[in-house]
């Protein structure tokens, strides 16, 4: 019944109204038969006019029956005299009702006292009066009215019809405020909803937040979401086709000279050895591909065998170096390595040296003869940076973004031709990082060079120095 939003916006603002109407009523009616409003104000009335006329005899003792029964004849209320002690000297209906016991409060002001008192039958009366000079007082009384009379009186009738007034005007109010306010929540989510079903489609949505905050930023962080699951599938229709590309070189290769050796075409020892090499050289390219695949896989769940364990950066930088020092020899490029005091960090030395051989590899390839490689480290803030910067012909701007996604390459020109890796060594790289709790950046422009930064932290993350292979 109150599935929706809407619907249940206005049932609660029903509900809440017609709470505090029947609370208010209820409080209202007790309040009345608490104070007997009605008699009270009567009383009040009464005593007003009366204890302000001059003809009141109340120094003779000897006439107070007389005048007691005169005041409660021309007012209709039981009137008495009372001593200095309390004690009633004159009763106007004493024969009528029980004695009252002792007033112990006399009243000074009847505009504003109203007192009570019982009976010897413990029924309440209010009263007010006047004290004399005399000492004595004159007081008048009228019974405190039960519950269900004063329910019945026409002042609680009026204070209830008043009230139903009231609220009727505001239950209307409240549910077309309700409406209102459910109309600016409910359109929004409605919009959200009908942009998940077409995201569900495949179709790209980018929604105009709008409504309440809560909801804008809802459909802000829906607009992220669509952003990357949109970019996430792209990502997988990439890799579909990158993997599919990268393979379909190889394989044909390896069915080409197979062919070549099943059907005779390679006759001699010479030319069966060349195609057994070629099939072995494209076999060992498709094994390398698939286990770079299944580290990066591995890296992007948090599942690879890092053995963590403390690491003296300057001695596997220093390693890297000497490592390719003859392949810049060759390639006629200066490589320079320079750092200060290094602190030890904490990480798997292994995979450390595949990014910044990585890095260096990638930097000496694409750097031109008496051209240079600078590898740097030096302590920044918590961190250790670590740079990589070369001379070469930069990567374009607007390819940088994309520089860290697997399979992505520069055009051939930057690549250095079809002999050069699948693209998946920088995807690695910055998956080792980020598995460092690390992070690596690219800079670069355009005919300027290109600079590669890989920042780690001194200490491990909270327990990752418990980590190990599992």
């Amino acid at each position: 019944m109150f599935s929706s939003l809407r619907s249940r916006l206005l049932a609660s603002f029903a509900i809440v109204i017609s709470v505090v109407l029947v609370t208010s009523a209820v409080t209202l009616l007790l309040f009345v038969a608490r104070s007997n409003l009605a008699a009270r104000l009567e009383l009040r009335s009464t005593a007003a006019r009366l204890l302000q006329r001059p003809d009141l005899e109340l120094n003779r003792p000897g006439l107070f029956d007389e005048l007691v029964a005169r005041v409660d004849e021309n007012i209709g209320m039981r009137t008495l005299i009372v001593g200095r002690d309390g004690a009633v000297l004159a009763d106007s209906r004493a024969s009528q009702f029980p004695e009252l016991r002792p007033v112990r409060l006399i009243p000074v002001d009847p505009l504003k006292e109203v007192f009570t008192i019982r009976d010897v039958d413990g029924k309440e009366w209010l009263y007010t009066g006047r004290r004399v000079d005399s000492g004595v007082a004159l007081l008048i009384l009228q019974a405190r009215q039960p519950f269900r009379q004063l329910i019945g009186s026409p002042i609680s009738a009026e204070l209830l019809r008043s009230l139903a007034q009231a609220g009727t005007v505001a239950l209307v109010l409240s549910l077309l405020l309700a409406i209102l306010i459910s109309r600016s929540v409910a359109s929004p989510l409605s919009k959200i909803s009908d942009a998940a079903r077409q995201l569900a489609d495949g179709k790209q949505i980018t929604l105009r937040p709008e409504g309440p905050a809560e909801v804008r930023l809802l459909g802000e962080v829906f607009n992220e979401m669509s952003a990357r699951v949109l970019a996430s599938q792209q990502s997988q229709r990439d890799f579909v086709a990158n993997v599919s590309h990268e393979l379909k070189t190889p394989l044909t290769s390896v069915q080409g000279f197979a062919q070549a050796i099943l059907d005779g075409t390679a006759n001699t020892p010479e030319s069966q050895r060349d195609a057994a090499q070629v099939i072995f050289d494209e076999s060992g390219r498709m094994q390398r591909m698939v286990f770079d695949l299944l580290d990066l896989a591995k890296l992007d769940a948090g599942t690879a065998d890092l053995q963590m364990q403390p690491v003296k950066l300057d001695l596997l930088l220093q390693a890297v170096v000497e490592r390719f020092s003859p392949q810049s020899k060759q390639a006629n490029v200066l490589l320079t390595f320079s750092s200060g005091d290094l602190p030890t960090v904490i990480g798997d030395g292994d995979r450390l040296s595949q990014v910044f051989n990585n890095l260096v590899d990638n930097a000496i390839k694409h750097t031109p003869p008496n051209g240079q490689v600078q590898l740097t480290a030096e302590v920044d803030s918590e961190r250790v940076a670590v740079s990589v910067r070369d001379t070469g012909a930069g990567i374009p701007v607007d390819e940088l973004p994309r520089i860290f996604e697997r399979f992505y390459q520069i055009d051939k020109s930057r690549r250095g031709g079809p002999a050069h890796g699948s693209g998946l060594g920088l995807a690695i790289a910055n998956q080792i990082v980020l598995a460092h709790h690390g992070e690596m950046v690219a800079r670069s422009a355009s005919g300027k060079g290109s600079e590669f930064l890989v920042y780690l932290p001194f200490s491990p993350q909270p327990g990752e120095a418990l980590k190990s292979s599992s």
